[in-house]
């Protein structure tokens, strides 16, 4: 079978004074080949840990992914992940850390370089490629990351809080990037954020995680993302339905976060 299966997930930690935290309990998802998938939540709600999950960073205690057929068991070039901070080697300039898969696959020169300088184009940073990374800002940085992302090829894209750190502006660009690239590529992406707005622009699924323990509390099929890859984004946030569901999502966590406060006013 095509596509990421998320197929009851559990995850548990033990802790050394011997009592342990249930991060994750019974998580079931599908998702096509293509699909674009915002998760959201309040701290603590396992969104990070099930992302580390499917990229093969841990190993669940319960529970299994299945990518096109085949049992996750670790890391792999199928699987491609941005973080929050772009993780890029300062000791390379630009070109080499969008190259840098294609160099361990062995790949001839003439075909990474061709790879490399297209995705450049694609993520507008062609008169850059032999700066060093520090010379960049946050957002080139990010896209940077995003060209190494997909010079390797991945059949998913894992995404976790990358346009959190950039300034209002520079998200809002990098959102409008985001979505070209899914609908260019084709690629499956799984976003994790703690904005609303963004995981509204961002996801035609949108998932809001329930914690303690983490567990999918109600999924949205929407069409904000699938309007906003020729949109204004700023045109698409006026749509009443945006509005509305905004609201309710935000009176959603709200209620997550008052749950949680007072339960640990309880246990104190």
């Amino acid at each position: 079978m095509s596509g990421l299966e998320i197929d009851n997930i559990s995850m548990r930690f033990d802790l050394v004074n011997g009592t342990s935290v249930q991060a994750l309990k019974d998580v079931t998802l599908t998702l096509k080949p293509g699909e674009l998938m915002s998760v959201l939540g309040p701290s603590g709600c396992g969104k990070t840990t099930l992302l580390n999950i499917v990229a093969g960073f841990l190993a669940p205690t319960g529970g299994q992914i299945m990518l096109n057929g085949r049992v996750v068991r670790g890391p792999d070039a199928e699987r491609g992940m941005v973080f929050q901070q772009g993780a890029l080697f300062e000791w390379m300039d630009v070109r080499q850390n969008v190259g840098f898969g294609p160099s361990m696959k062995n790949m001839p020169k003439a075909e990474k370089a061709g790879i490399v300088d297209h995705l450049l184009d694609v993520v507008g940073l062609q008169g850059f490629k032999d700066k060093a990374v520090y010379e960049l800002s946050g957002g080139m940085q990010q896209r940077v990351a995003l060209a190494r992302c997909l010079a390797n090829d991945p059949d998913v894209i894992l995404m976790d809080e990358p346009l959190g750190a950039l300034d209002a502006l520079t998200r809002e660009k990098m959102q409008s990037l985001v979505l070209k690239l899914w609908k260019e590529t084709g690629k499956t992406i799984i976003l994790i954020t703690h904005s609303v707005e963004e995981a509204l622009l961002l996801g035609e699924r949108l998932i809001v995680m329930a914690p303690r323990p983490g567990r999918i509390h109600k999924e949205y099929r929407l069409p904000f993302a699938e309007m906003g890859v020729d949109a204004d984004l700023r045109e698409v946030k006026k749509h009443p339905e945006y509005t509305s569901t905004r609201e309710e999502i935000l009176n959603m966590i709200w209620n997550m976060e008052e749950e949680i406060m007072g339960r640990s006013e309880d246990a104190s």
